[in-house]
């Protein structure tokens, strides 16, 4: 029970530090760009990329590699072309009804913590030692989610900045959250 109420404390937590960092402070839109004729990129996509998914362009399949005239293709073309990582999905109807996003999004915090809150309480740590500890889960969640997509699909540097200080500082303050409450005296049972 205490493990689940640390994942409750941390995941409110989070949730609002995720609400902060997306509205009230830049973190949110660090990286993203808008194209400068929106409509003309958008009817591409309708007439080039149809069906929901990843575009990266240029692109060679994994079937293809074997191929030296393809790949000799691709290579001139990746280097005379810009890079494009595209995510394309259905139309999503009114862009202010975020309830599902909000729901799926506290849900994953929710996860995290409980995840993080249970190894925290199996340590011996203390306080500091806890905090530390969750920063340091954040800080692996970026390195092995957010930095990868800088490295190979070349997310912007802000991207992989705005990354860096969600995740340690949310992590933070979700850890301190966690050790506040897994150091808690527990009541004695009779």
């Amino acid at each position: 029970m205490r493990i689940l109420i640390a994942a409750i404390f941390s995941s409110v937590i989070l949730f609002i530090w995720g609400f902060v960092a997306h509205t009230v402070l830049p973190l949110g839109e660090m990286g993203l760009r808008a194209p400068s004729n929106e409509n003309a990129v958008l009817e591409a996509v309708k007439i080039g990329a149809q069906a929901p998914g990843i575009y990266v362009l240029p692109y060679v399949s994994a079937e293809q590699w074997g191929d030296d005239a393809v790949m000799a293709v691709f290579s001139e073309k990746a280097k005379a072309e810009p890079f494009v990582y595209m995510v394309v999905s259905p139309p999503y109807g009114d862009p202010m009804q975020m309830t599902p996003q909000l729901i799926k999004q506290f849900g994953s915090v929710f996860l995290g913590s409980l995840i993080v809150a249970w190894l925290l309480a199996a340590t011996a740590w203390g306080f500091t030692a806890r905090v530390i500890g969750a920063t340091a889960m954040g800080v692996f969640a970026w390195a092995v989610s957010i930095a990868p997509m800088w490295n190979w699909y070349r997310f912007p540097n802000e991207f992989l900045i705005a990354g860096f200080v969600e995740q340690a500082v949310g992590w933070l303050l979700g850890g301190i959250l966690i050790a506040w409450w897994l150091g808690r005296t527990q009541p004695r049972r009779f």
